[in-house]
């Protein structure tokens, strides 16, 4: 009794200083309860959402899995999603994506809901932030001692020769994080910037307001005036207001608050940020208003006379369920900096930014290093150098190395140094392989052809428009959760697969006009695979017009940019050659059903699904601006049915396609089943050769590929060459 009395206390207390926000104290007595009682799911619970508060990311990491491992997990159904998002902000993405998979079947049922509809995003996200690449020329370098402390700092902007920042203080806690005073509060300082050395930073006294929180600065066009948030926290309810001072001659006075057209009853309003948009002055701000589409949403009113507001109006391009923060205009560049926590990001709060032309576009990852796992906020920039505020790794600390905010600059390098080949290649492998999938026999079905005039951009927008189809024919015949199941699979392999293909695609080609406008020439080694649901040299055939349809897409991509490379007029002398391996159904998977009549399986089911794909798989300089000499009509011959221990014999033309002399090299022959001769050596220009291949069965079993690799001499490419068939009893 004593000890579950002494629970009782530490937990109310604890909870206590929850709802305060002193999320450090709250944690010291959840850990004191913890010493009594370790596997309640209750206090589990308390515990991961206090460390998630805290930003202490790694442990509400490790107790939201204990949550959700427990045998009471029902009980929290948001533990899943909340693992998910703390995996995602240590910089886990595989984990994350497998957990946020397990989410979105786990909150299936109530697909408009917001549990479902986060986990779904998130999986996208976290898709993206895996395979986007840190493409930046800027270098991060954390302000001075002078502006930062181990608490939080948010840059708002640079005025004149002033760097505004808010600031909770380190008069109001110890060395420890623990708060000595109730006066806790967040105050606008500011720091005075003589050349690149910012001064020791003072409180800005003329904007203090007795046990009010004050931020969020932004000056009005004309500088006479001076935007800021106000809140008012009583340890239980948060509010925001936006207030304003006039200014003149470096003070503050005349503070006054807005009226209800911005400030609406009952809502945060909060973040101003003063714009030129059309030629009028607008005010861009963050609310919850009760039109938003949840959480904090950005918000336009347009500004008269300094003092008269026209009728608010959401972004709705722009927000989402999650908060949308941070706003700030760049006026060279007319773009609307902000940060989210839903669109295609790296971890909590991300910097986004959207271009103005009449309409603000689509949000634009700011990449990195602006972006990381932790949290991003408040982008400015001033001169050549842009600003962040960020919790991530690095930032001064105590105790909980994410728990505070920090303001960082982010400067481009004083001396550019041009990229040697061997970095600019490693850019481009660094985006392999690219995959990208087909619908079944797409490109041109039942066609032998081997190229489409279709480029992959129409193929793949067919073949998403026909998810919906999918689901249906995979979930045919099912029942219940294992029908909802299927339905999932199939979305996941849509969202984790296809669509990520074509992200993948999007960066690699970007990078490849990089290279090819630097004058490289460039050679582009692309793999073709087919689910075994048609013959095998049929299959042949159908990959090299999915290969085919990739070269139409580079062809077709803003207005034929790609052209003189492909065709190798280009006046730079860069030239793009696109070497095709098709491989048919050699590499898919054999247990996937062949069977034509059961098209819920070899069809539309995932594992045939994932057999159906192109893969850029590697890149390559092209030497002396040459294509590798050897070429092949067919560089597949296919058995079919072969008895166990027959000898199976194989021949390939092979030609010399160059306009010089070439000598073959010794094959290479990774088997001991296989023997290949090669009939002449030497090749004049146009001239081909007889290479002779003998598989022995004797050890081999189902389905087999055995390969042989020519090469020349001065060369390090080579020709591969396959036998395979089905080994059969009889």
């Amino acid at each position: 009794m004593f000890g579950q009395n002494n629970l009782s206390k530490h937990l109310d207390f604890a909870q206590e200083q929850f709802d305060k926000g002193d999320y450090y104290y709250a944690l010291e007595y959840y850990e004191k309860a913890m010493q009594i009682d370790s596997t309640t799911i209750d206090i589990l619970w308390r515990v991961a959402e206090t460390h998630r508060a805290y930003k202490d990311y790694r442990k509400a990491e490790y107790y939201y899995a204990k949550v959700y491992d427990g045998e009471e997990a029902q009980i929290y159904p948001y533990s899943l999603l909340q693992l998910g998002l703390m995996q995602k902000q240590n910089g886990k993405y595989p984990e994350a994506i497998e957990t946020f998979k397990k989410a979105k079947k786990k909150y299936y049922k109530d697909k408009r809901g917001y549990l479902y509809l986060k986990s779904k995003q998130e999986l996208i996200s976290t898709l993206w932030a895996q395979s986007a690449i840190d493409d930046s020329e800027l270098s991060l370098e954390r302000l001075p001692e002078t502006v930062n402390t181990k608490n939080s700092e948010f840059g708002h902007g640079i005025f004149g020769n002033e760097l505004l920042f808010s600031s909770l203080r380190a008069d109001s806690i110890s060395a420890t994080e623990e708060v000595y005073e109730t006066f806790y509060k967040t105050r606008i300082y500011r720091s005075l910037l003589e050349g690149d050395e910012f001064k020791a930073s003072e409180l800005v006294n003329d904007l203090f307001q007795e046990e009010m929180s004050t931020g969020n600065g932004s000056f009005s066009l004309d500088s006479s005036r001076f935007y800021y948030s106000s809140c008012k926290d009583d340890g239980y309810n948060y509010r925001c207001k936006i207030v304003v001072a006039q200014y003149n001659n470096g003070k503050w006075f005349a503070i006054d608050t807005l009226g209800e057209i911005v400030n609406e009853e009952g809502a945060n309003t909060t973040m101003p940020c003063i714009a030129e948009i059309d030629g009028q002055e607008a005010l861009i701000f963050t609310s919850d208003r009760k039109d938003g589409e949840g959480g904090l949403d950005l918000y336009i009113t347009k500004i008269r006379n300094g003092n008269q507001y026209s009728k608010v109006r959401p972004l709705k391009s722009l927000n989402t369920p999650d908060n949308e923060v941070t706003p700030w205009w760049d006026a060279t560049q007319k773009r609307l900096y902000f940060s989210s926590s839903w669109h295609e990001g790296f971890g909590g709060q991300d910097i986004f930014y959207s271009e103005y032309d009449g309409d603000f576009g689509a949000p634009i990852n700011a990449g990195k290093p602006l972006n990381s796992p932790a949290n991003d906020l408040y982008y400015f920039k001033h001169a050549d150098t842009n600003y962040i505020s960020s919790n991530r790794l690095g930032v001064l600390f105590s105790k909980n190395p994410t728990c505070c905010s920090d303001i960082f600059a982010a400067k481009p390098p004083k001396i550019s140094i041009p990229p040697t080949k061997a970095e600019t290649l490693a850019d481009l492998n660094k985006r392999l392989p690219v995959t990208l999938y087909f619908h079944n026999d797409v490109p041109n079905p039942k066609s032998r052809d081997t190229i489409t005039s279709l480029n992959y951009i129409q193929t793949y927008d067919e073949y998403t428009a026909m998810l919906e189809t999918y689901k249906k024919e995979y979930s045919n015949g099912l029942k219940g959760e294992k029908s909802d199941e299927a339905k999932e699979d199939i979305e996941d392999f849509f969202l984790e697969f296809v669509d990520q293909g074509i992200a993948d695609l999007a960066l690699f080609r970007d990078l490849l006009l990089e290279e090819l406008q630097r004058g490289a020439k460039i050679n582009i080694t692309v793999k073709g695979f087919a689910s075994p649901l048609a013959k095998t040299d049929y299959n042949v055939n159908l990959t090299k017009r999915r290969i085919s349809s990739l070269v139409n897409y580079m062809r077709a991509y803003d207005d034929g940019i790609f052209i003189p490379y492909l065709d190798g007029t280009a006046t730079n002398g860069g030239k793009v050659v696109f070497s095709q391996i098709p491989f048919g159904e050699y590499t898919a998977n054999q247990l996937t059903s062949d069977n034509p009549n059961d098209v819920q399986n070899s069809v539309y089911s995932r594992s045939a699904a994932i057999e159906r794909k192109i893969e850029i798989q590697s890149v390559s300089y092209l030497e002396e601006n040459k294509e590798f000499a050897l070429t092949t009509s067919s560089p597949v011959f296919d058995a079919k049915n072969v008895k166990k221990g027959a000898l199976v014999k194989a021949s390939f033309i092979v030609q010399n396609s160059s306009s010089e002399q070439i000598e073959l090299t010794e094959v290479r022959i990774p088997s001991t089943y296989v023997k290949a001769t090669v009939q002449k050596t030497s090749l004049a220009p146009g001239e081909s050769t007889l290479i002779s291949m003998e598989v022995t069965t004797t050890q081999l079993s189902n389905f087999f590929v055995e390969s042989i690799y020519i090469s020349t001499k001065n060369s390090d490419l080579e020709l591969r060459l396959y036998v395979s068939g089905q080994i059969t009893q009889e």
